[in-house]
């Protein structure tokens, strides 16, 4: 892929709950909407390509599209390569498992207001900060049995996003190596 050119796309929550989503239909939709070096990593919505044009434009474009083909609207967030070196490099907890470590790529930098409500959660040994436009986790025992309430912070954050652990994270970057 063109390291320069190439763009991480996002899709949020697919292939959770029942929404599916299948990776060669995104492909061949981001495709349709003119994406070049198109390829998808694991079944949760990560999508690489090329966008034609603005890649704001085309994240919105690729929404509409995912929800008149699929029946279901979920946001598309995506980064530059850099950007996504620059998140994980970011990252400011101690990696103990990767993959209870993640970066949630947010659609805005939230609030200041937003982010002093969302510190009043509790959070038991897990910790988040975030830095930019990507909060980042750690999970004290992993996603799967959390102690803090995320989705609670993620309302109080007031913006979209989509979390990726960091082995995942660190995938995507290779793939676009």
């Amino acid at each position: 892929m063109s390291e320069s050119a190439v763009r991480i796309h996002l899709l949020r929550a697919v292939n959770v709950g029942g929404t599916k989503l299948p990776m060669a239909e995104l492909r061949e939709v981001a495709a349709e909407l003119g994406a070049t070096e198109v390829s998808t990593y694991i079944a949760s919505g990560n999508l690489l390509c090329v966008p034609p044009g603005d890649p704001d434009a085309f994240d919105r474009a690729l929404e509409k599209a995912v929800e008149q083909r699929f029946g279901f609207f979920r946001e598309v967030i995506s980064r530059s390569r850099g950007e996504v070196a620059d998140a994980l490099a970011a990252h400011p907890f101690e990696v103990v498992e990767a993959k209870y470590s993640y970066v949630t790529f947010l659609t805005a930098a939230p609030t200041a207001a937003a982010l002093a409500a969302a510190h009043e959660v509790p959070t038991g040994d897990d910790r988040w900060e975030v830095v930019g436009r990507e909060m980042h986790v750690r999970y004290a025992d992993g996603a799967g049995r959390p102690q803090m309430k995320d989705a609670t912070i993620g309302r109080r954050l007031g913006v979209a996003g989509t979390a990726r652990n960091l082995n995942t994270v660190q995938k995507l970057l290779d793939l676009t190596a």
